[in-house]
């Protein structure tokens, strides 16, 4: 194991309240946690608090890939932090969202996640996330 990182941004065209409550809302985040074509979210739950958990569960045809974690630092419409667990991730591998203002009433969100088991997992996990926040904008733009 090693201590790659996924390290992505991606400017959304809605203020920081809305973005920020998108990743606390389990209706949204089933709108939106979907990595890549054909696949979708059969169940979403979350405790949306610092100590709460979430709970994801991504489809892709027959198969049903469940993701949790736990939120580790909650600060309101600007930084989330939480554990991400999947049959695809190791322990201790950790989410950091920092979303800043940018022109126009827009937010820039910045998605930080390490720690993943080889550079395969980190690469697919970097193109699982492109597909999350561009799906992101277009919920909620």
């Amino acid at each position: 194991m090693t201590e790659l990182t996924v390290n992505t941004s991606k400017l959304i065209n809605a203020p920081m309240e809305a973005v920020f409550k998108a990743w606390m809302d389990p209706e949204l985040l089933s709108k939106f946690m979907i990595p890549g074509e054909g696949m979708s979210v059969s169940k979403a739950e979350a405790d949306a608090r610092q100590g709460g958990r979430f709970t994801i569960v991504m489809a892709a045809g027959d198969q049903e890939i469940p993701h949790g974690g736990t939120y580790l630092e909650v600060v309101p419409h600007s930084k989330l932090v939480f554990t991400w667990e999947s049959p695809f991730s190791v322990e201790g591998s950790t989410v950091t969202l920092n979303l800043t203002p940018a022109e126009n009433g827009a937010t820039q969100l910045q998605l930080i996640h390490e720690k993943f088991a080889d550079q395969q997992s980190r690469d697919n996990h970097d193109g699982g996330w492109q597909g999350i926040l561009n799906k992101l904008a277009e919920v909620i733009a």
